[in-house]
């Protein structure tokens, strides 16, 4: 057993296909299934059950493939490590919900880069449920998300807390049946739950759904008179979109939502990780002109 095995038993697992899991790990076919062979001659059990629709695992596949999911990663850790302690700076991957990302997030990114110049660090955007999912492969050294974190394989640090609001079109500017349309992201987003109980609390139902994939078409088309959205006031409150948003306070219970970090429990704290959160505790996190609470 070794780390180009574990690789293609992984592999096979997450794709479910040989030839798949082949072209994730740019080989031929032929190779994955020989490994897989291999591996299951050593072991003496069955890892794969080969099916007319791909490859499954058998449990004692999942076993391999969770252990395997693990070790993988350590190896990735232990590279990133050693790049560190030989002064070639490390390698920094985090995901964040957009509006994070666009508005606490430049200036904590500015610190980090003014004193870590070094670090390779890549900002992935995405829902708070797609993020949690990436945190947990592995994929991912940690995520801002939104809301309560709850899960044995995860440690979460609270490091914001948003004042949502119900953003709607400025007077003048609202469409037919925009105050019962609810513009925003897909169900995986923290702040979607928070917002169609909103619509609901408000009276306006029934309402219809609108879905965009990027936080300036949500605002825009709020601002052009389509619909209404919940958002942080930090967002709805910036520029260009304060002139054309009005910002509207939500019921106690539903207009204060936390921003987490986490990070799988069992992940080395790496040098570069630890300086990244230093510099998101190190001082305001918001601009001054975005006028929030926090």
């Amino acid at each position: 057993m070794d780390l180009a095995g574990l690789r293609v038993v992984k592999a096979v697992a997450d794709t479910g296909s040989v030839s798949r899991a082949a072209d994730a790990l740019h080989c031929v076919q032929s190779n994955v299934t020989a490994r897989i062979k291999r591996l299951e001659e050593d072991l003496g059990v069955d890892l794969f059950l080969r099916l007319s629709r791909g490859m499954e695992p058998t449990p004692a596949g999942r076993v391999l493939a969770g252990y395997a999911d693990r070790v993988l990663r350590l190896v990735a850790q232990a590279r990133d490590a050693v790049a560190e302690a030989a002064g070639r700076g490390g390698r920094l991957s985090v995901g964040s919900m957009e509006s994070t990302a666009a508005v606490r997030l430049p200036p904590i990114l500015a610190r980090f880069h003014r004193d870590h110049p070094d670090v390779e660090l890549t900002i992935t955007p995405g829902a708070t449920e797609t993020l949690l999912t990436e945190v947990l492969a592995g994929r991912l050294d940690g995520a801002f998300v939104g809301g309560e974190v709850a899960h044995p394989d995860l440690t979460a640090q609270r490091v914001f807390e948003e004042e949502l609001v119900l953003a709607e079109p400025r007077a003048g500017l609202t469409t037919a049946g925009a105050r019962h349309t609810l513009i925003g992201f897909g169900r995986a987003c923290a702040y979607r739950g928070r917002a169609e109980m909103a619509m609901r609390e408000a009276g306006r139902v029934p309402f219809r759904i609108m879905e965009f994939g990027a936080l300036d078409a949500i605002l825009g088309c709020v601002g052009a008179g389509m619909g209404v959205t919940v958002m942080p006031r930090s967002v709805v409150e910036r520029e260009p979109w304060r002139d054309l948003l009005a910002a509207r306070p939500l019921p106690a219970a539903l207009g204060r939502m936390p921003t987490q970090f986490v990070r799988r429990a069992d992940a080395i704290e790496t040098a570069s990780l630890r300086a990244f959160l230093a510099a998101v505790s190190d001082g305001p996190a918001v601009p001054a002109d975005a006028d929030v609470a926090a």
